[in-house]
């Protein structure tokens, strides 16, 4: 089974000869040496054998909207409007991202990072600035999160049909605890967030939802569990849900994870045999259809990628059993 057969198995819920496997890191760039951030995406890929390439937007996150500079007071939101097609933002993404496809010549699947709209809006801005705006004048502010969705869907659009990406990895943010309600949430950010997931959805049916842990705070996850996606992956350890359970609370969805990424979890600091030792746990515990190995999220850039070839090489291994087994 191929790498693409075999990722698009597991997105489908289907019998695949080993789980798919992918870890991604947050590159460095200098805007001016753009083709390092590319050749660093193919090099980590070389190196170790994954199942598809989550390519990053570093570089991308601050929203340069023009407006930004003279917001004074909430009112000046209503000002803002999409950067449009032709903007370096997002014309350098989709750039990119064709370049690094360009390369992988359909070798395996490859999905871009793209925000929710109260995330760009935070990375343009500040978190500060975002609840305070948020509560003296919610009009404004889902205003400019009505004109990022528009930029952020036409990005989607372009990765896929012009870049050439597979699907999106979409990360929706902002749901700690301490942040929102369940129905504060649903009103001011999942409009925003369900209007680029559609665009997402339009153009492509394999993209990935990223319930993101960002904060290390617990998420009321529960206001993601009906967006449409056909990849859920989430802060297994910080909202305290396994695999098998989240499965289940998304509706028997394909899930991508299980790895701890934080400087602590064995996959960055555990010797070589711990981490063959977790692998091979997570192999004989996740034996369903439609589930995928992969981190809560990005790995510290210091991790070294050895410790992800110790986990291809445990389900590789994996994959010769499973067949011997088979076989007899």
């Amino acid at each position: 089974m191929t790498k693409k057969e075999s990722v698009l198995n597991a997105m489908n819920n289907m019998p695949v000869d080993r789980p798919p496997v992918g870890f991604w890191f947050h590159f460095p760039v200098d805007m001016k040496t753009d083709s390092k951030c590319v050749d660093d995406h193919l090099d980590f890929y070389r190196r170790c054998d994954t199942d598809f390439i989550k390519i990053m937007c570093d570089g991308y996150f601050d929203y340069p909207n023009p407006i930004i500079p003279e917001i004074r007071e909430p009112k000046d939101w209503y000002k803002m409007k999409p950067l449009g097609g032709s903007h370096p933002y997002i014309r350098g993404q989709v750039d990119r991202a064709k370049r690094i496809v360009e390369r992988l010549n359909g070798e395996c699947y490859t999905f871009y990072t793209v925000y929710n709209p109260m995330s760009i809006f935070r990375f343009g801005t500040s978190d500060s600035l975002l609840m305070s705006h948020l509560k003296q004048d919610p009009e404004a502010v889902l205003h400019a999160l009505s004109v990022i969705a528009k930029d952020a869907s036409l990005l989607c659009r372009l990765l896929i049909e012009e870049a050439g990406c597979d699907g999106i990895y979409y990360c929706v943010q902002n749901a700690e605890n301490c942040r929102f309600t369940f129905e504060e949430y649903r009103k001011y950010v999942t409009p925003g967030d369900l209007a680029v997931l559609t665009a997402a959805n339009t153009y492509s049916e394999n993209n990935i939802l990223h319930c993101c842990g960002w904060a290390g705070k617990k998420n009321r996850i529960e206001v993601w569990k009906d967006y449409p996606a056909k990849v859920i992956n989430w802060a297994v350890y910080i909202e305290e849900m396994g695999l098998k359970e989240g499965k289940k609370f998304f509706g028997g969805r394909c899930v991508l994870g299980g790895f701890d990424n934080r400087p602590g979890g064995v996959l960055c600091s555990g010797t070589r045999e711990e981490v063959e030792a977790f692998t091979a746990k997570w192999l004989e515990e996740n034996d369903e259809n439609g589930m995928m190995i992969g981190a809560d999220c990005t790995l510290p850039a210091e991790t070294d990628p050895d410790r992800i070839v110790w986990v291809m090489e445990t389900v590789k291994k994996y994959r010769r059993v499973y067949n011997e087994q088979k076989k007899n």
